[in-house]
């Protein structure tokens, strides 16, 4: 492989680099003894090195996911954000259930099917999530808010909301953490999100007895609105390539990994005098 691209010339190997994230070109067939093919790229939920399945049965999962959780989130960060006045959550209950929940846990069960632990383990997590997030604001069916505000109160509920999220928000951490070694865009997902689930879950601790701290949700919300956003241009990532769009996503790297590395190395070549 070294050999290979030691006698392209540097425009030839960015070509090839970038192909190669999408599974084409003239380095996609060629394989490290040591390592999986091809290099992170966050339309395919894959942090670190990817893993390319072999005789894979099913399309890619993660764009699905990914659209499913945007929607949901983009939606309740709106209301979060006090959008158009707005201040009941209830809109966003079917939404939870079915797409942000069903739906995506099903995509989280198909990157199980095409070897994906990461993938499965995040989506089919916030999936759970939102099914839960819409069992606690289903009015009467669950009883959950009237047995909490019966019990300890309103101020009560939303302590226990604020704990709801603080466990979400160690979660992912987590995950924030398996993707420092990610795309740009893939770990800026899981770094927003992180914030917003902080945000959210200080918002509803620091109540004042019955409604969360107006200022710090809103600054959750806003933090939601971003995540919504780069979940939906990781799904399009995952969507676009030469057969179907002319505008791909480019996949940024950081510089401590083997392609930011590689890719500074191109540009001190381009830039050293002739």
């Amino acid at each position: 492989m070294e050999s290979l691209i030691s006698r392209m010339s540097p425009d030839e190997q960015r070509r090839a680099v970038g192909a190669a994230r999408f599974g084409y070109g003239p380095l996609a067939h060629i394989r490290n003894t040591n390592e999986p093919m091809l290099t992170a790229f966050g339309g395919e939920m894959q942090p670190g090195l990817y893993k390319g399945v072999k005789n894979r049965k099913f399309a890619n999962p993660a764009p699905l996911g990914l659209s499913a959780f945007a929607c949901t989130t983009f939606l309740l960060s709106l209301i979060n954000c006090g959008t158009l006045g707005l201040n009941s959550n209830a809109v966003v209950i079917g939404l939870a259930f079915a797409y942000g929940g069903f739906v995506q846990v099903l995509a989280g069960m198909w990157e199980m099917a095409v070897g994906n632990t990461f993938g499965a383990t995040a989506l089919t997590s916030y999936g759970g999530f939102w099914m839960a997030f819409a069992i606690l604001l289903t009015p009467g069916g669950f009883h959950v808010e009237d047995q909490m505000v019966q019990s300890d109160g309103t101020s009560g509920f939303l302590n226990g909301i604020g704990l709801f999220l603080m466990a979400w928000f160690i979660f992912t951490f987590i995950l924030c953490l398996c993707s420092i070694k990610s795309t740009v865009m893939f770990f800026l997902l899981f770094f927003t999100l992180d914030l917003c689930f902080l945000l959210l879950g200080i918002a509803h601790i620091m109540n004042d007895g019955t409604k969360p701290n107006t200022p710090i949700l809103r600054a959750g919300g806003a933090f939601g609105l971003a995540t919504s956003f780069l979940a939906w241009y990781n799904a399009f990532a995952g969507l676009a390539d030469n057969s179907n769009s002319f505008i791909i996503a480019r996949a940024i790297y950081f510089p401590w990994t083997d392609v930011g590395v590689m890719d500074s190395n191109l540009s001190e070549k381009d830039d050293s005098p002739a």
